[in-house]
């Protein structure tokens, strides 16, 4: 062993004394307010959840695996024998959480920390005698191993380990890190693995218990700690301070849901959904922390910051197979005003034979209401149907020949808004139903005679559209009041109430959304009449993606009128739309980039271990993409790029970016869903 090793080795065993000797590093116990909490989480979900949890021995069953993959869900540190010692927890874990006895949790806790530190301590070990990895043999390594069996020895978890240890290494220096770099990246991602889970308190573990338990009913009931509370306070008063960007956890990665509308990272435009984040930096440092396998919530501490500071983030692209290109962002902390959330018009004027057609397009980020001034009686509060009310009529006063209303990335918002805008558009009608868990069922409706505009309508949405979103898009369909096009949303179609206990909070979900056709928006979405292409994968993103989400069902229709039979002219509209589309080179360019994704990830279950053939595979994918984009760029009359650089950086003024060619090609749609209305008209007079 070198004597800088020797150095490194002491230093890490001073850290860990230091660590141990924290009285905090004491076998973690239950608290009596968390054993209190357990009970009332445990009546909340057998007594207000809508699905009427029987938590039972069948879903104690459900819980426990559900444990196991809190906790190790990639099979990477528990052992078969582990498992089988606490099998007898799982017709138990009904009893356990309505007993408030979380000793057996806590001693399952305890069993994968005891591995795991072992675990990390063997890693560090290798690391100091050197890496002298050979990357010339025909090893692969399993990328996902979820479904995987528990190993059944700890040599056979050795051999995984050398794999994975083997692949970090090579990953990085596939990407360009020499072997100090390497070496230096390595330890501080180990280390910085092993100082957390150390770190772990009673409160920790808990909420890791609680997850397992909350989430095998559905996977937006959760149980909120003091501190998660707070964090939550925060972010629905729309102050916190940082990117503006809804993270979760992926396996070992954090990965991006979502972005705020309005808000720094969606303004900056270099983060996009399903995108995954390894490494965190801040301007006053040149240091950049790897985060691969750090914990959610340590991972958002490091990005939130004050006010106008900067946040540098190293960035694998959602489109990568594996972690070998990432890139490194800034994004500039800031907080998101109403202002930046406003629904906002502009006019398309599109060229058909008949002359040229002028559409108005709303964007609506999300739907919103100054609840302050609304309960306070001011006669001008904001809100999204005001606000695009006041669209509506400026649009109207310049000429237009039919509104399209944007709702792609909206994630829902305020109920009565969606209920409110669908009725600038039909003249009285029901727009919603909401069941509860008891069954009964709430009819929401507009109530107001009149509408603002009766004109050609049509509605964008893309995979990112959820919740009040999805209630506005099927009321529109169901009515035949206008057209829906984009892509299938997300499928939540839930609701949600937050309630205090005597220790944290639950978030319960108690009700259920259904269109007035009686179908349910939950899983399914809502289903556009004309399809796009998209770069969200479904499969990663959207409510049929996550675990133990609510079935898709249905309830009686109500009674309504129809507004129009735009399925009339749709083999009309699909077969005009898939003439452009097949000419359009960046719709062109979204269809095809889309099936290559779709088909590497597929192709693509494992990595090679061998340098010659990785970089091979990685230098093909890398072709593929480039040479799409260039297809691209060569039909639009642009420069060709000699080497793949992330589109999202080389957008200029002649390259119009291609998610705005949905807009443009939906504009053309509902312009020829006016032409051909109005001759209809014409011929009945």
């Amino acid at each position: 062993m070198s004597l800088t090793a020797v150095f490194r080795h002491s230093v890490t065993l001073l850290v860990l004394l230091m660590l141990t000797s924290n009285a905090a590093w004491a076998k973690i116990q239950p608290s009596d307010a968390q054993r209190q909490a357990s009970v009332e989480v445990a009546e909340s979900l057998r007594y207000g959840h809508y699905s009427d949890a029987p938590l039972d021995d069948e879903w104690s069953r459900l819980a426990f695996e559900r444990y196991l993959d809190v906790l190790d869900g990639q099979r990477a540190f528990l052992l078969s024998h582990d498992v089988d010692d606490f099998r007898h927890l799982e017709d138990r874990i009904d009893d356990m959480v309505f007993e408030g006895n979380l000793a057996p949790a806590y001693e399952l806790y305890q069993r994968y920390h005891d591995r795991a530190e072992s675990r990390f301590e063997w890693l560090l070990e290798k690391l100091d005698h050197g890496l002298d990895f050979t990357y010339d043999n025909d090893m692969r390594l399993e990328i996902d191993r979820r479904d995987a069996s528990w190993a059944d020895s700890e040599d056979e978890l050795d051999e995984l380990w050398r794999k994975r240890l083997k692949n970090a290494a090579l990953t990085l220096d596939i990407s360009g890190q020499d072997d100090e770099q390497v070496e230096a990246n390595l330890r501080q991602r180990y280390e910085g693995q092993l100082s957390r889970l150390r770190q772990t308190n009673g409160e920790d573990v808990f909420g890791l218990f609680m997850a397992a338990v909350t989430s095998s009913i559905d996977p937006h009931t959760e149980y909120l700690s003091p501190r998660q509370g707070e964090s939550f306070d925060i972010q629905m008063r729309l102050s916190l301070e940082g990117i503006g960007a809804m993270l979760q956890s992926d396996g070992e990665y954090v990965e991006v849901s979502s972005l705020v509308p309005g808000g720094p990272a969606d303004r900056a435009g270099v983060l996009e959904p399903a995108d995954r984040i390894v490494g965190v930096g801040q301007e006053d440092s040149d240091d950049t922390v790897n985060v691969v396998g750090m914990r959610l919530d340590e991972v958002v501490d490091l990005i939130r910051g004050p006010k106008g500071t900067v946040v540098r983030l190293e960035v694998v692209p959602a489109e990568a197979v594996d972690m070998t290109r990432s890139h490194e962002v800034e994004i500039t902390r800031d907080t998101v005003n109403l202002e930046d959330q406003a629904a906002k018009g502009e006019v398309i004027e599109v060229e058909q034979e008949g002359g040229t057609k002028r559409i108005g397009v709303i964007k609506i980020p999300t739907f919103y209401v100054d609840f302050d001034a609304w309960q306070a009686g001011e006669e001008e509060f904001r809100s999204t149907t005001r606000d695009v009310a006041r669209e509506v009529e400026r649009l109207k006063s310049e000429g237009i020949d039919g509104i399209m209303l944007d709702l792609r990335n909206n994630g829902g918002g305020a109920l009565q808004e969606a209920n409110s805008l669908i009725g600038l558009f039909i003249d009285r009608g029901p727009t919603v139903q909401v069941r509860d868990a008891r069954g009964r069922i709430s009819l929401y409706g507009d109530t107001e005679t009149g509408t603002l505009y009766d004109g050609p309508l049509a509605v964008l949405v893309n995979r990112l559209s959820a919740s009040a979103s999805e209630i506005f898009a099927g009321a529109i369909q169901d009515y035949g009041r206008g057209l829906v096009l984009g892509n299938a949303t997300f499928g939540k179609g839930t609701v949600q109430t937050l309630s205090d206990l005597s220790h944290g909070q639950i978030k319960l979900t108690r009700a259920k959304f259904y269109r007035i056709s009686g179908e349910s928006t939950q899983h399914r979405g809502v289903e556009p009449d004309i399809l796009f292409p998209d770069l969200v994968d479904p499969e990663r993103i959207g409510e049929s993606s996550l675990d133990n989400a609510l079935e898709w069902d249905t309830v009686q229709e109500v009674q309504y009128r129809l507004y129009g039979e735009p399925w009339e002219y749709m083999e009309t509209l699909r077969s005009r739309h898939r003439e452009r589309a097949d000419i359009q080179p960046n719709f062109v360019y979204l269809e095809r980039r889309a099936e290559l994704a779709r088909r590497l990830r597929e192709e693509h279950t494992s990595v090679s271990l061998n340098r010659e053939l990785r970089q091979r595979e990685v230098e093909a994918r890398d072709a593929e993409q480039l040479a799409l984009e260039n297809q691209r760029r060569e039909a639009l009359g642009l420069d060709p790029l000699e080497e793949l650089i992330d589109a999202r950086e080389e957008d200029s003024d002649e390259d119009e970016p291609v998610e705005r060619v949905q807009v443009t090609e939906a504009a053309a749609i509902l312009a020829d869903y006016a032409e051909l209305t109005r001759r209809r008209l014409a011929t009945r007079f």
